[in-house]
């Protein structure tokens, strides 16, 4: 069943990883009392997704931190070493959280996976935006397959 506005986010741990190494995540702490942008992407080092969806992410923060957001998080179905070598690529510095959901658990909670496996991916996350206020999802754009439209920080701000 995917999640829906008004669903609350499920408890799953993430990695991510800090000057200190690998860190674990928990759902519950990354929502709690924020208003978190959270888009998932198929993968990391992919061409839309290192193209488009996480450097508009960056170039946007300020806009969205602007608008009440707290945190802006990135994440895929990709291990946290994979994620901290694509964000030191773009440049992500402090803008975005780089969050790995290694084994698709936190995109198999949320109902939103892809099979990638024609690709040689497995499953993945969806391509998607979701504005989560408090744990609560106050909005959720999902892209049909192969699309890039309504998840991009600019259609983050406009529903802002």
């Amino acid at each position: 069943m995917t999640i829906k506005v008004g669903d609350k986010i499920p408890s799953v741990s993430l990695k991510t990883m800090d000057k200190d190494g690998m860190q674990t995540i928990s759902t519950d702490d990354l929502f709690k009392g924020k208003k978190v942008v959270l888009f998932a992407l198929p993968g990391a080092f992919t061409p839309t997704c290192s193209a488009k969806h996480l450097p508009g992410f960056v170039q946007n923060a300020a806009a969205l931190k602007g608008k009440g957001i707290d945190t802006i998080a990135c994440l895929s179905v990709n291990d946290a070493f994979v994620m901290d070598a694509w964000g030191k690529a773009q440049n992500v510095g402090d803008t975005v959280l780089m969050l790995a959901d290694g084994n698709a658990d936190f995109s198999k909670a949320v109902g939103l996976t892809m099979d990638g496996t024609g690709y040689g991916m497995g499953t993945r996350a969806c391509r998607y935006a979701m504005v989560v206020d408090n744990g609560v999802v106050k909005t959720l754009n999902v892209e049909a397959p192969g699309a890039f439209e309504v998840s991009s920080a600019e259609a983050v701000l406009k529903a802002l």
